[in-house]
């Protein structure tokens, strides 16, 4: 009945799906455990009349005009104007991150400021992108000492908070994702496109998985469905010969048989507010040093809604993964035990003809929305060509 089955319906899921079906006339099914498509990019209009994401802030950046390009089909953009940007709270003041030469002149006195700019910029070159770490290893005392005060007020307790380790014991891939900008730039991404979908993440995941040859399923776990066998894919009892496009938890899919894969998982606090702004028209503020969550998002201004009754935010509260009912998996913690885990499982993996690997948690591995929608449109690409 389908060519290709495709489990979960997140950006990698739903981009193979409409691709496998639009330009290769697959039937695909695609199956979606939880009670709603879009995975964690799922939005939602609130009690008060205010679109927030559920699972914390999502926002599409990118260079690729492709992938642009592709998904502008199926969504309008509110783009911003002047990038995203980010402050942090330090000692009660907000100041830009990533930490740039904006910053620099906030937390130094101007002489002393300029000074260090020179050296900076002497020392790595305007534009430059810079990890803390890296930084921190410079010969100049001084560019040491403008370090160490990013590490403390900006990176350690934030790092700890959010994956519980310390800077030195996380991946680099990790602590350079936020780097140091040698710049005047504050944006926290450099990305030629940078906003969210005009009405929403949910209309742009509706519009892209309505094509007559997709058919989808939610509220339903895979696993209750799917076998696999040494010899092939088994779906619903009978022999499946199609592709199965696994974007889940590779773990669960052979029931933790090694053990289970270690993720960072978050706790979110909704709150509403009777009044027309509560961060100071900051869409996001960080708090790298006080409070126990690591950050507030005021939806108002991130989606750009125009809503003067309330105002409704969300608090992130980072926590280990255990598996229990209700938690998630959101950040896949990359040290060489856990990606040697993963190795293992997909070893098992790759056994199975017929079954392919796609997203975060079956590659087990961070990825920006973008990044994401060009791999699975590669693998779609790939999968037609083989047939």
């Amino acid at each position: 009945m389908y060519d290709s089955i495709v489990i979960g319906s997140g950006i990698a899921g739903s981009v193979v799906a409409r691709q496998l079906a639009e330009q290769g006339g697959r039937k695909v099914l695609v199956v979606e455990k939880r009670d709603h498509i879009g995975g964690n990019c799922y939005d939602r209009t609130d009690e008060y009349g205010i679109l927030v994401h559920e699972y914390g802030p999502h926002i599409f950046h990118t260079n690729m005009e492709d992938v642009f390009a592709w998904l502008s089909r199926f969504t309008e953009w509110t783009l911003y104007e002047n990038g995203h940007q980010v402050v942090a709270r330090v000692d009660g003041e907000l100041i830009p991150v990533p930490f740039n030469l904006n910053t620099l002149h906030m937390v130094y006195e101007k002489e002393e400021a300029d000074a260090l700019e020179a050296k900076l910029l002497e020392a790595y070159g305007e534009g430059s992108r810079v990890p803390v770490m890296e930084l921190r290893r410079h010969p100049d005392p001084q560019i040491q000492a403008i370090a160490q005060y990013i590490y403390e007020k900006i990176f350690l307790r934030y790092t700890m908070k959010q994956w519980g380790q310390t800077p030195e014991e996380i991946s680099p891939e990790v602590t350079g994702r936020v780097p140091v900008l040698i710049s005047y730039d504050n944006r926290y991404f450099q990305d030629k496109y940078q906003g969210v979908p005009k009405d929403g993440f949910l209309k742009l995941f509706e519009r892209m998985l309505d094509h007559e040859n997709i058919t989808v399923q939610t509220g339903t776990d895979a696993r209750e469905f799917l076998k696999i066998q040494k010899d092939g894919l088994v779906w619903g009892g009978q022999r499946f010969t199609g592709s199965v496009i696994y974007t889940g938890e590779l773990d669960e899919l052979y029931d933790c048989r090694y053990g289970r894969l270690a993720y960072r998982s978050l706790r979110f606090a909704f709150e509403h507010f009777a009044q027309d702004d509560f961060q100071d028209g900051h869409s996001v503020v960080n708090y790298t040093v006080s409070e126990d969550y690591t950050r507030i998002t005021e939806f108002k201004h991130l989606t750009r809604q125009e809503h003067t009754d309330g105002t409704t935010i969300i608090k992130e509260y980072p926590f280990a993964y255990t598996g229990a009912e209700g938690e998630i998996p959101y950040y896949a913690i990359l040290n060489e035990e856990n990606q040697a885990l993963y190795q293992r499982y997909k070893k098992l993996a790759e056994q199975t003809p017929g079954l392919y690997l796609l997203g975060r948690l079956a590659e087990y591995q961070y990825y920006n929305i973008d990044a994401m929608a060009k791999k699975a449109l590669r693998l779609a690409d790939s999968l037609l060509q083989e047939a």
